[in-house]
């Protein structure tokens, strides 16, 4: 493996994409919402194909910029870029037509097979995208990129990076298929694509609407996921003043580990650890892996932890956001505990029933009192949360199969997706596992002194 870090990607050429046709609705600005304007990086996948015998690599990149041209004239603000307004602390998405960039690349005397299991997070993988330099200034940097990667082996990977401004998880993957669609609009046609359901394009919706505070509206409750993270970082500042030490926070030395589970696994860790009692795959993993990673950090008994999670809310607003709504839509969702009721009193049962409890709080009070939270900020940082060890963090992707998006020859689906590191790497993700419908792939960003202690506790069940 470390002969392929040293292994050059040569850069065959990099072009500006541009928007086909003019959409006749098209705005000049996208207000955007505070849920939007909290984190305005670009968040990377890389999809890998194998192998492909009837389809030529040139082909491969003219067919994604021609579908790119065509999913950017619907999905305009894709071709946008940021700009900071009210004051130079608000951003919105200025529709300028700026374009995406697409990158072709060669991966030079390697074979996707020499990358081993797909699922591990490779360093290498960092090299499959393109990164745009960024020295503050919001108004040249592209919303959406691209890097088509050949392989010596004939295969190749597709490294996409988006806006987390532009889109969420949800709405990426729509933008993401749309692409993958019009890019084989011909095989379409000649009947090679009969799973219709998967193959189903959703016009998207830009106006981000009733997401847009009103200052008229009233809070009467506060969000429980800002209320949490306010006492954790105080709790942490405090712990270090006793100490007599400066505050400062953790070095970002995680590394990313995969763990795959079978849908048999979980159903027979399920049984073992709930005793009959009925929940879904995504309460009993986060209960599970909540207590998995507080035991292995090994936090102080009378610390306060805190278990957050990503809660869609297209359909928890008064007034349920349209179909195709394409931009972000979520909230953290939050249970609070000390370390010595969540590992010696709370059962996994209690946890579960925490965890339904948070997510049914989230209501349109709750979404106000949260964005109104997020809105005190400067919106021109990168609006990340701190690596607090005592927050554990789940993005639950379960729903959104991203190796199903049919780039591959014909629209063939993808071998596996790597999501790359993210801003915030200890976040824990619940991913399709594309060998398994019923399995699930949770990969988590761990301190190395940690790796070995969260595996014996997040498989011992």
């Amino acid at each position: 493996m470390h002969m392929l870090m040293a292994t050059g990607i040569d850069i065959i050429q990099k072009l500006n994409v541009y928007p086909r046709f003019q959409d006749h609705d098209k705005k000049k600005l996208i207000t955007l919402s505070n849920l939007d304007r909290q984190c305005p990086l670009l968040m990377y996948s890389v999809f890998f194909y194998k192998n492909t015998t009837t389809r030529d690599f040139d082909s491969v990149f003219s067919d994604l910029k021609l579908g790119l041209e065509e999913t950017l004239s619907v999905w305009y603000p894709a071709a946008g870029r940021l700009g900071l307004d009210g004051g130079g602390c608000k951003l919105n998405i200025r529709c300028n037509d700026g374009g995406a960039v697409m990158v072709e690349a060669v991966a030079t005397g390697v074979k996707l097979s020499e990358l081993g299991d797909l699922t591990q997070y490779n360093d290498f993988y960092e090299t499959l995208v393109y990164k745009p330099s960024f020295d503050g200034d919001f108004s040249v940097m592209p919303l959406v990129v691209a890097q088509v990667t050949r392989f010596a082996c004939g295969g190749y990977s597709i490294g996409i990076g988006t806006s987390h401004s532009l889109f969420d998880g949800i709405s990426a993957y729509e933008f993401i298929h749309a692409w993958a669609f019009n890019s084989h609009i011909d095989n379409k046609s000649n009947g090679k694509i009969t799973n219709k359901k998967d193959n189903l394009v959703i016009k998207p919706v830009h106006d981000r609407g009733n997401l847009l505070l009103n200052g008229d509206a009233i809070r009467v409750t506060n969000a429980a996921a800002i209320c949490h993270l306010y006492q954790l970082i105080k709790q942490a500042m405090m712990t270090h003043q006793e100490q007599n030490r400066k505050f400062e926070l953790p070095d970002s030395g995680f590394v990313i580990k995969t763990f795959e589970l079978n849908g048999e696994a979980i159903e027979s860790m399920k049984k073992k650890s709930l005793e009959g009692f009925l929940c879904s795959s995504f309460e009993f993993l986060a209960a599970h892996l909540w207590k998995a990673r507080t035991r292995a950090l090994g936090l102080r008994r009378d610390a306060m932890v805190c278990l957050q999670f990503a809660v869609d809310i297209r359909k928890r607003t008064e007034r349920p956001l349209p179909e195709g709504f394409s931009g972000n839509a979520y909230v953290l969702a939050s249970v609070a505990s000390t370390t010595r009721e969540l590992l010696e009193e709370l059962t996994l049962e209690s946890i579960v029933n925490k965890i339904r409890e948070a997510k049914k709080s989230i209501d349109q009070d709750y979404i106000n009192s949260y964005m109104e939270a997020l809105g005190g900020g400067d919106q021109s940082n990168d609006g990340n949360l701190p690596p607090l060890k005592e927050l554990t963090l789940i993005s639950d992707w379960t729903k959104m199969p991203f190796h199903n998006v049919g780039f591959g020859n014909g629209g063939e689906p993808a071998d596996y997706v790597a999501p790359l590191c993210p801003p915030v790497p200890q976040v824990a993700y619940f991913m399709k596992n594309p060998k398994d419908a019923k399995g699930v792939l949770v990969r988590i960003g761990l301190d190395p002194r940690d790796v070995n202690d969260f595996s014996d506790h997040f498989l011992d069940c």
